[in-house]
């Protein structure tokens, strides 16, 4: 299951097509499917008639939250030499690598301590905790499991995030050419055997 899904505040209600005014309330329902995490986001008007009761209900429901709607900003310059945390972050989802699973946990961390994220949920399933972020500014949920760092762990990641935040993710190994190999071996080019032969004469 992918734990990491982006998922962006919807900028019309889910369930009339209405789209949302400036700094109109909302509600958000989150739920958890075979493929990953679903999020629906309703006007107050379908939420008080469709899903106010019974939302809680559903299969797979996990929360839900009220917001208010902001038109989204322009988009930022992408960042050419270093990366923002906020955008490391989102690449690292995006990537949905296990590797990089600490390295997103800290980041959230300290985006959440500068505000930039929200906690909206957190869960946990046997031994796994999971936590719902919320993007401020976009809307954007990051959905990172929490991989249970040991003291003597941390130091490290803190580094490995420190050198990712100067330095970017590395780009992936471009992929070897196989070495030609030839079907015929030098002596039998050398020989001519590999030649095209004249066609036979047709029977008579």
């Amino acid at each position: 299951m992918n734990d990491w899904n982006i998922q962006a505040r919807a900028r019309a209600c889910q369930a009339c097509g209405r789209a949302f005014a400036d700094k109109e309330g909302f509600h958000t329902l989150l739920f958890e499917q075979r493929s990953g995490f679903e999020r629906l986001d309703v006007c107050g008007g379908c939420w008080e008639e469709q899903h106010r009761h019974g939302a809680t209900d559903r299969k797979g429901f996990v929360s839900h939250w009220q917001g208010v709607y902001a038109v989204p900003p322009a988009a930022p310059p992408e960042p050419i030499q270093r990366d923002s945390a906020e955008s490391l972050l989102r690449r690292i989802t995006e990537l949905n690598d296990p590797a990089w699973q600490p390295a997103a946990f800290i980041l959230a961390v300290m985006l959440e301590r500068k505000r930039i994220l929200k906690t909206r949920e957190q869960w946990r399933q046997g031994a796994k905790r999971t936590f719902v972020y919320e993007l401020s500014r976009t809307g954007e949920v990051f959905t990172i499991p929490d991989p249970d760092l040991h003291l003597d762990q941390l130091a490290a990641v803190q580094r490995d995030v420190a050198e990712l935040l100067e330095r970017g993710l590395p780009e992936p190994a471009a992929p070897t050419e196989e070495p030609f190999v030839p079907e015929m071996s030098p002596a039998e080019i050398a020989a001519g055997i590999g030649e095209p032969r004249a066609a036979a004469a047709p029977a008579p």
